[in-house]
């Protein structure tokens, strides 16, 4: 498995200096926030990615792939009922699919909670209509790029709308597409299933289904900075053989971004080195 840091944690530098210090903290690759890179990052030249992708190889790292994708340009949504924002919305995931296929990048993650919201007075059932054709066509430009579409099931302290990876399981099956999967974030799994993360991966990785973990404290710290434990569940990854991406997104930075970023890389690399030796 490949250990990457999501960018924005050390956002504070610029971008070559973010693969540098990812590289020699023993990061394997970053996992990009677009709003990281700018106001309108979907309307980025295959000129401007190519030097992103430069800098990650210069420091001899790859660019993972891309999360948090509809921070900017301000006010999306996949669920609203104004159906040329829903448009504008559409286009702006189906170019951030272009950019991370151009990055060199292999994965995409939609969390974005609030663009994604059951609008108020409507119900669920009529958001994830117009979230099924988002998904839909965003899948179709995933499978023509080479690369994968995850849905991300958050807390329902985050979102009313796909909290469950058995509800975003089934929008895949729905969707039906090579280029459409799901995935696992630790702290908004710990904060809402019912079962403990490592029997989430021994039941739904091997579905194929599951495409992408991303790991983080329930106290939304980095690994090793609360009380959850990530031996069980990177043991469960490798005894399912899972080689892709695992992803370090902590949301508060203690004491700061770089110190985060390294006690994350360090604690998990001691955990899989007790699992493998």
């Amino acid at each position: 498995m490949k250990f990457s840091l999501c960018n924005e944690v050390i956002a504070g530098l610029d971008f070559a200096a973010q693969c540098d210090m990812a590289a020699k903290l023993g990061y394997m690759g970053l996992e990009v926030a677009p709003f990281t890179l700018g106001d309108e990052p979907h309307l980025m030249s295959a000129a401007e990615a190519a030097t992103y992708r430069r800098q990650a190889e210069a420091a001899g790292i790859e660019i993972t792939g891309l999360h948090w994708l509809l921070i900017t340009p301000k006010g999306l949504s996949i669920t609203t009922p104004d159906g040329a924002l829903r448009e504008r919305s559409i286009d702006v995931l189906e170019r951030l699919v272009g950019l991370c296929a151009m990055m060199g990048g292999t994965v995409l993650v939609h969390g974005s909670p609030q663009q994604r919201a059951v609008p108020e007075g409507e119900s669920r059932d009529v958001a994830m209509e117009r979230a099924m054709e988002v998904f839909a066509r965003v899948a179709a430009a995933a499978e023509r790029e080479g690369v994968t579409y995850c849905l991300e099931p958050l807390a329902r302290r985050e979102t009313d709308f796909v909290n469950t990876v058995a509800e975003a399981a089934e929008i895949v099956a729905a969707i039906d597409s090579p280029g459409f999967r799901t995935m696992i974030d630790t702290s908004a799994a710990g904060a809402t299933e019912t079962e403990a993360v490592a029997n989430l991966i021994n039941t739904w990785l091997p579905t194929g289904r599951i495409a992408h973990i991303q790991v983080n404290d329930c106290n939304r710290r980095g690994p090793g900075q609360g009380d959850d434990q990530f031996t069980p569940i990177l043991r469960a990854l490798h005894e399912n053989g899972y080689d892709g991406v695992v992803a370090v997104e902590p949301f508060d930075y203690i004491p700061d971004g770089p110190t985060t970023a390294a006690r994350s890389i360090g604690y998990l690399r001691g955990c899989l080195e007790n699992i493998t030796r």
